[in-house]
């Protein structure tokens, strides 16, 4: 016997459990993911689960740290905070047409003016020659002078001009500058502190007061420079 099932007149088809859901209900996400109530948090009331960060982009922020849970040792801060603190250096005082090199020079000539060329180089560490092509820049700009020395007429002794006087002022504007800049953060005691912990450590390493040791790291410079002394 062939059984008839018929619909009774009106009835409309049933629908799946998603299209009883009452009014204000969100459809289904993808296959997998966690239902989303009307609050958008899932049913226990936490927020989903984040999407991935953006890449960080440059200046999108301070430099991320090295991984987590390392601690740098104190002579990787010296020699990273060292090479900053000298490229920094070198981009303050490139606006008075300096190099490193020669404001260095010029600081020692202030210090302890009518030095010879000789004894410079020794506190330096430099090739005398090198050390008169440093000499013969600043001296074409007016900012130092040679002058025979009286106790030893075969040796030149330096001098500041007037002109390297007033030079100096500048150049004093800009270190200080250059100071404030790096030492941001730190209030006028830690930096006392900082200070004086930097030079005991300088002096256990034999390092010259005033004499930076990349002089020593220069190369002889090309062709045939006659020291003159």
């Amino acid at each position: 016997m062939r059984l008839m099932v018929t619909k009774a007149r009106g009835e409309r088809p049933r629908r799946g459990p998603a299209a009883t859901a009452g009014p204000g209900s969100r459809p289904p996400g993808p296959a997998g993911s966690p239902p989303i109530g009307p609050e958008g948090l899932s049913p226990s009331g936490a927020d989903p689960a984040p999407s991935d960060p953006a890449p960080a982009t440059a200046g999108s922020g301070p430099p991320t740290a090295g991984p987590p849970g390392r601690r740098t040792g104190n002579a990787f801060l010296l020699a990273q905070l060292g090479a900053h603190a000298a490229a920094r250096f070198a981009a303050q005082i490139s606006g008075l047409s300096l190099t490193p090199a020669q404001a260095g020079l010029l600081r020692l000539v202030a210090w302890a003016p009518g030095q010879s060329q000789q004894a410079l180089a020794g506190q330096l560490g430099t090739p005398p020659s090198r050390l008169v092509l440093l000499v013969d820049g600043l001296q074409e700009r007016g900012l130092i002078e040679r002058r025979r020395n009286p106790d030893d007429r075969r040796h030149y002794a330096l001098f500041l001009t007037e002109a390297g006087g007033r030079f100096m002022r500048e150049l004093g504007q800009a270190g200080r500058a250059h100071e404030a800049d790096l030492m941001t953060g730190l209030t006028g005691e830690e930096q006392a502190v900082l200070h004086d912990l930097l030079s005991r450590l300088a002096e256990a390493q034999g390092l010259v007061t005033g004499v930076h040791p990349g002089y020593r790291s220069e190369p002889e410079p090309a062709g045939d420079s006659e020291p003159r002394e």
